[in-house]
């Protein structure tokens, strides 16, 4: 499979593409005014401990007070991390849920914490106290004394490998490891590196939070690019494609230092055609923010993003088929599964996803259909988990949300339709500027109406709804005039008394 990363800089912002076989399947997008702050520790100020909700929200020096779960603070990990690990003595979430915050912590009380979720939409910053901190093949995690290994690495020998040899080295009594999927086949010496930069980097971090007035950040995750290199960067990808020069530098002397076997993918792109446009991926990221993607066989999905969760739609659309009906919908739900697959990963949907699948009666077609979604999500980056398919043909996903989705980023909501996706029609307008009108003439002593509306309003006004307007006349006996205003959105109108 060829792989590749385009990093394309600007002062304003960062954008890195993950493209494989041609096909773009992930954006990451980071603008300089508003960086994301998950993998950031804080010194953190208790502003309100909620024993009701057994949370606290604390004050990291943002706008928006942040959040702490109970079960952040007593939980080794959770669930999710629970899964992917193997080895750590971990605190079941039933006792988590039993401890009470209020004996934990109080208002005014100084504390570590590090970011697990950027703010998203209305809420605050989640918090965790247990310090997490990567590197290429380990992650250190200072208040946990135990060695877990990512359970993507299947081979059973190489996992016991791999904890031999981290167990062989001095990372002290009260501080541990987890092994990481990037870590399959990396020598002693190499894990030897990544111990004495973790420990170095965690006693700096330690030093500056005894001498770090609170609220204040103590230790700042690495740039977009740098966390690319960090965190994705695997034996499949080819080349990674800069087209900055100072970013090209900033990446070589890292990749020097934590990765010098991929020093020779490492391109400086200095070509006339900016590099996104040479790829296509200005178009393709246009279309992952549309609501509608259309299938190769005529179908389509429709995705809606909400705040709780995001929902799936799938139809057959054009396609036919050849066969008959049930063939038609298997066909279609196969390549939706596919699709979708990649949708998830492009707009960096997270949370519940419900996915409608088209209703099949065939047993043997829906267990196909949840192979190739399960097949499709392997190769994604962010842990995702998938239900059975339900008597309705829904499946229910999660997929672990830790920053905003594409669509977040670089929309906001319709300030014609606040959201909603829908705007009243012009016959609706036309309706409510009747009523307007009516109540305006019992209530006050006027020779005329002025009606100021949006070209396609005054156009209805004029055509469909000429003979009611007409008829308001009459009844008023009153003039009603009619203006276009091109700046009014198209369910914006004033009724002028004159």
């Amino acid at each position: 499979m060829r792989d590749e990363i385009l990093i394309n800089v600007t002062p304003q912002e960062t954008r890195v593409a993950l493209v494989e076989n041609g096909v773009l399947q992930e954006v990451h997008l980071e603008r300089t005014t508003n960086r994301g702050i998950v993998g950031n520790i804080y010194k953190g100020i208790v502003r309100r401990v909620m024993p009701g909700m057994q949370a606290a929200f604390v004050d990291i020096g943002h706008d928006r007070a942040a959040f702490l779960h109970v079960a952040d603070i007593i939980a080794i990990k959770n669930d999710e991390e629970k899964q992917a690990v193997e080895g750590s003595e971990l605190l079941d979430k039933q006792d988590a849920n039993e401890a009470d915050i209020a004996a934990l912590l109080h208002e005014g009380q100084k504390i570590i914490v590090q970011v697990i979720k950027d703010p998203i939409g209305s809420k605050g910053a989640r918090l965790t106290t247990h310090i997490t901190i990567p590197s290429r093949f380990l992650v250190l995690m200072p208040d946990n004394p135990h060695v877990g290994v990512s359970q993507r690495i299947e081979d059973l020998d190489e996992r016991t490998r791999l904890k031999d040899l981290l167990a062989d080295t001095d990372f002290g009594g009260e501080t541990g490891y987890i092994i990481r999927t990037a870590a399959e086949g990396a020598s002693d010496i190499e894990l030897d590196r990544d111990v004495k930069f973790l420990s170095k980097l965690w006693s700096g971090i330690s030093e500056k939070a005894k001498t770090t007035k609170a609220p204040q950040l103590i230790h700042e995750d690495l740039a977009l690019e740098l966390r690319i290199m960090r965190d994705i960067i695997e034996d499949d990808i080819e080349r990674v494609r800069v087209d900055n020069q100072q970013s090209f530098k900033r990446i070589q002397n890292f990749v020097m230092e934590f990765l010098p076997e991929i020093k020779n993918r490492i391109e400086h792109y200095e070509g006339e055609r900016p590099i996104f446009d040479l790829y296509n991926i200005e178009e393709e990221i246009k279309k992952a923010l549309e609501r509608k993607v259309p299938l190769k066989s005529g179908g389509y999905l429709i995705i809606d993003q909400t705040e709780a969760m995001t929902t799936v739609d799938v139809n057959t659309g054009a396609f036919i088929g050849h066969k008959n009906l049930e063939e038609t919908i298997f066909r279609t739900n196969l390549e939706a599964a596919t699709a979708l697959a990649r949708q998830l990963r492009l707009r960096n949907l997270g949370g519940i996803i419900i996915v409608d699948f088209i209703d099949m009666q065939d047993e043997e077609h829906k267990r196909q259909v949840l192979r190739t979604l399960e097949k499709a999500v392997e190769r994604d980056h962010v842990k995702t988990s998938i239900s059975e398919v339900s008597t309705l043909g829904l499946v229910e996903m999660t997929r672990k949300r830790s920053r905003e989705s594409l669509e977040r980023l670089m929309c906001e909501p319709c300030q014609q339709c606040n959201g909603r996706g829908f705007v009243k029609t012009p016959v609706t307008i036309c309706y409510e500027i009747f009523r307007e009108i009516s109540r305006a003439s019992r209530a006050y002593d006027v020779q005329k109406f002025l009606v100021l509306a949006n070209q396609e309003v005054v156009d209805c006004l004029l055509d469909e709804e000429a003979s009611s307007l007409a008829e308001l006349e009459v009844d008023i006996d009153k003039p009603i005039r009619l203006q276009v205003e091109s700046l009014y959105s198209p369910d914006q109108f004033d009724v002028v008394l004159m």
